[in-house]
């Protein structure tokens, strides 16, 4: 595979990736599962706000420090946690322990977002994309994750009513622990690297 089809492969499969998480399904409906827990819709609010700006800030600071790569592979395997621990907190069986569960791991999950699967690809792709397919690569990229968040948006209730939640977070956080392999094995680190370099790195993870 050639370097350009490579990284329009990589960007992509990387927006698809990050929708199939689950995440706008989280910030759709999160009221509703916090309602559901006794939690009024304003507070909740809050705390997925706080959430966000915390996480975002943090990736600010780390984004030169620890590399795009390394940010992506560890929001993404957070995020797997986090929706594990959701989960786990559908089964009501556990009493108020599903309540903590539940409300934790969407928390988490907004956190883990936003340290490195929200706000990197943005950085990254940019990054990885020559000069000359920019543009229409970023417009592919765009209509990739535009189109997957439609998607799942619309599939959610539906497959929450077929599925049970249970069965439904397994499939999101399998699909961060696939997005966390996925990094790990076709992103490259742009973090300090010339154009040329970069290219020459993804000549050789193919």
């Amino acid at each position: 595979m050639a370097a350009t089809s490579m990284v329009v492969f990589i960007g992509t499969t990387l927006f698809a990736l990050q929708q199939l998480s689950g995440i706008n399904s989280v910030f759709y409906f999160s009221s509703t599962v916090f309602r559901s827990v006794g939690v009024p819709s304003s507070l909740a609010n809050i705390c997925m706000g706080i959430a966000n700006l915390l996480g975002s800030i943090i990736a600010m600071l780390l984004m030169d420090k620890l590399g795009r790569k390394m940010l992506l592979v560890g929001s993404f395997f957070f995020m797997a946690f986090s929706m594990g621990l959701q989960a786990i907190g559908a089964n009501r069986h556990l009493g108020s322990a599903s309540v903590y569960l539940s409300v934790g791991g969407i928390l988490l999950f907004v956190l883990a977002f936003s340290l490195g699967a929200g706000p990197v690809p943005g950085l990254l792709l940019p990054e990885i994309f020559p000069n000359k397919i920019r543009a229409k690569a970023m417009a592919l990229c765009m209509s990739v994750h535009w189109g997957v968040n439609f998607f799942v948006s619309l599939l959610f209730l539906r497959l929450l009513e077929q599925l049970g939640p249970q069965v439904l977070y397994t499939m999101f956080s399998s699909a961060c622990v696939v997005g966390a392999i996925f990094v790990r094995r076709h992103v490259v680190e742009t973090k300090g690297k010339t154009l040329q370099e970069i290219e020459v790195s993804l000549l050789q993870t193919q």
